[in-house]
């Protein structure tokens, strides 16, 4: 499954984020794959697509980073997905 992930950085606190990558790396857990990333810099946001088989295998990362930032999952369909299942 993929999943869209909306970081907020704690206190738009970008650099303790950054910080801690540059550090630590992302900390995936097994299981959970990085597909994509973008930045909202004016609102201090990052929006990521993750794949896993289901959304609790996110919990370990989401935990590792949870003192810098808020989290809002979202299961997600690749537009090709979704239209193939709406049928005619």
């Amino acid at each position: 499954m993929l999943f869209m992930v909306v970081e907020r950085f704690r206190n738009g606190d970008a650099r303790a984020v950054g910080k801690r990558f540059r550090e630590k790396g992302r900390m995936m857990p097994d299981g959970v794959n990085y597909v994509a990333s973008w930045v909202d810099a004016r609102e201090m946001r990052c929006f990521q697509v993750m794949e896993a088989e289901h959304a609790e295998a996110l919990q370990p990362w989401m935990a590792a980073w949870r003192d810098l930032v808020e989290f809002d999952v979202a299961p997600v369909l690749t537009s090709q997905e979704f239209w193939a299942g709406v049928g005619e």
